[in-house]
């Protein structure tokens, strides 16, 4: 009998800090760094928010916040992967 070889999927590369800096303090209301890090719910929260007038209001400092804690090495990707 043969051992069955098994098809393994190829590791994800990991997120970029520095991308994710970027996107989150330039992008940030707008949700895309949560979309680069595999977030699509907080993405797309971010987004409609925006989109509404009061909504802005909240998405702008959630994004700043958000920046913050990317930098600082508090925040991983969808998968719980460090960003590096």
């Amino acid at each position: 009998m043969q051992p069955q070889m098994q098809a393994t999927m190829p590791a994800a590369a990991p997120k970029q800090k520095i991308v994710a800096f970027l996107l989150a303090f330039f992008l940030g209301t707008l949700g895309v760094h949560n979309f680069y890090l595999g977030k699509t719910g907080m993405g797309i929260a971010q987004l409609v928010l925006t989109i509404t007038v009061i909504g802005a209001l909240v998405s702008l400092p959630w994004a700043f916040v958000q920046s913050i804690l990317i930098i600082m090495g508090k925040t991983t990707d969808s998968d719980g992967n460090p960003l590096v």
